[in-house]
């Protein structure tokens, strides 16, 4: 999760096509029957949240990436002392421990407004690059618990658990998101090395002793989240980089960068860094039977659904899936964010399930613990609008033609219903008399209606698919705005 982006208006700016870092097409289909009924189960859910917090909040930067030294424009150094100083900006960023105090940390709250919002499950990053614990490992000092961070004397200073229990309370399942590179750990950044980009700074080959420890320490604290925390849903992997290569797989990967025109070196190195993913998989169902592994940007078994990044794919994709997107500002908090309206907030969730995959929505609280009020205004709207509609959004799967100009389409998985979703023009005009689902067409005794209003609509198939007409009494007094479905209850 590197680029802090802020939201505007241009929204679908991010739409993009889809063979792009987070969305190989080399899908491993798991053989774990328990995993595959996980996996089903989830793409029920649709709609999911995701949180970046950290002491990084407390500076309002993107989180983890101004510590590495790769040059981009994003994780810029402009805070602290000295930020010219890489060694001392570092000291800096991580003395943050010692004056993160989110003393307003509101857990309930957060886990009420997703669940109103129709949020079904929670990702939280209990670690990110940085290191920073925001849960009580007992395998380093570097976290939200110890002695040195003023929150640490709060009762609630273990703030996964008490994240992961607010939002299981309210029927959610709890995700952990979790950075297999630690650029804390000394067995990943070795002090002795300066650290020359993302990627462990020695080679493990030539250092195996040092290598296995990070390996060791990697798992501990993975097995921690899944002994320690209740029932866990998701592990959700962050830091494609830390896996395992071949020989051919480095050597191809510098044969590239020769090749290539835009620059003489690599801002990011390709060695082989196994921390045995199979083994440490099999580990944690050992104790999270069913548990859904994502080692993201990883082709293999262990990517158990892929996650496009800040992006929409341009058409359904044959796996499991979910788009991670900010919500407004940043990953992490940003003093002032800029929220999505609930209209692109919403026509974006429906364009998402309409290409069978889940929407997992960030929002980053701020250094005091709080979310910001527009947070709660937008997850407000969108709990409005999927309470009348959510029947067309949960158990749900892809239907082709998935979306025709501006009207998405789902179907229930169980009942093979169809919903054509009407997405609301940009110039707010609101529903029309009547619109064609091209490429759909009614069965001869199909019923429609359209959801939260009483009473079937007349319709006809025409040669390129079924009109639907919306009365005028029904377009006065529609059940919810920005976007409405229409249930058909047997197609063609």
């Amino acid at each position: 999760m590197k680029k802090l982006i802020f939201i505007i208006p241009f929204l679908f700016t991010f739409i993009v096509k889809a063979q792009l870092e987070h969305e190989v097409t080399e899908y491993v289909w798991p053989s774990d029957e328990k995993v595959l009924q996980k996996l089903e189960e989830w793409q029920d859910l649709k709609f999911g949240l995701l949180m970046h917090w950290g002491a990084y909040s407390q500076w309002g930067i993107v989180e983890s990436w101004s510590i590495c030294p790769e040059d981009y424009g994003w994780c810029k150094r402009e805070k602290g002392s000295n930020p010219d100083d890489y060694f001392t900006y570092k000291k800096e960023y991580e003395n943050l421990k010692l004056s993160f105090n989110p003393v307003n940390f509101e857990p309930e709250r957060w886990a009420a407004a997703a669940k109103n919002a129709g949020m079904k499950y929670v990702v939280f990053t209990t670690k990110h690059h940085d290191g920073f614990c925001m849960f009580d490992s007992k395998y380093t000092d570097y976290k939200i618990t110890d002695k040195e961070c003023p929150f640490s004397v709060n009762p609630r200073a273990n703030v996964t658990k008490e994240i992961f229990n607010a939002f299981r309370s309210e029927g959610l399942w709890a995700g952990a998101y979790f950075s297999k590179p630690d650029w804390h750990s000394e067995n990943y950044w070795d002090p002795k090395f300066p650290p020359m980009d993302r990627n462990v700074n020695y080679d493990p080959e030539e250092y195996p002793e040092k290598w296995e420890k990070f390996v060791e320490f990697t798992q501990n604290q993975l097995l921690e989240l899944c002994t320690d925390y209740g029932k866990l849903d998701i592990l959700w992997l962050d830091g494609g980089w830390v896996s395992k290569k071949s020989p051919e797989q480095i050597k191809n990967y510098y044969t590239r960068i020769a090749e290539s025109t835009t620059s003489g070196f690599p801002k990011s190195r390709s060695v082989n860094q196994d921390i045995r993913m199979d083994e440490l998989a099999a580990k944690a169902r050992e104790k999270q039977p069913g548990l859904i592994v994502v080692d993201r940007a990883v082709r293999g078994p262990n990517q158990n659904y892929l996650t496009p990044e800040n992006r929409v794919p341009e058409t359904q994709l044959p796996y499991p899936w979910e788009s991670c997107i900010i919500a407004g500002g940043g990953w992490a908090w940003v003093p002032n964010p800029q929220f999505m309206t609930p209209k692109q907030a919403i026509h974006m969730l429906i364009d998402i399930v309409a290409k069978g995959g889940n929407l997992l929505y960030n929002i980053g609280p701020a250094p005091d613990g709080i979310w910001p009020e527009d947070a709660y205004k937008l997850l407000e709207a969108m709990g409005d609008w999927i309470t009348i509609n959510g029947e067309a959004i949960y158990s749900t799967r892809a239907i082709s033609p998935y979306k025709t100009e501006n009207i998405c389409l789902t179907q229930k998985k169980d009942t093979k219903e169809v919903y054509a979703i009407y997405l609301e023009q940009e110039d707010g005009s609101g529903m029309p008399a009547s619109f064609e689902v091209k490429g759909i067409f009614a069965a001869k005794n199909a019923k429609l209606n359209l959801l939260g209003a009483k009473g079937n609509l007349k319709w006809e198939n025409t040669p390129e698919g079924v009109k639907v007409f919306i009365p005028q009494k029904v377009r006065t007094n529609l059940p919810c705005d920005l976007a409405w479905a229409v249930k058909i209850s047997a197609v063609q």
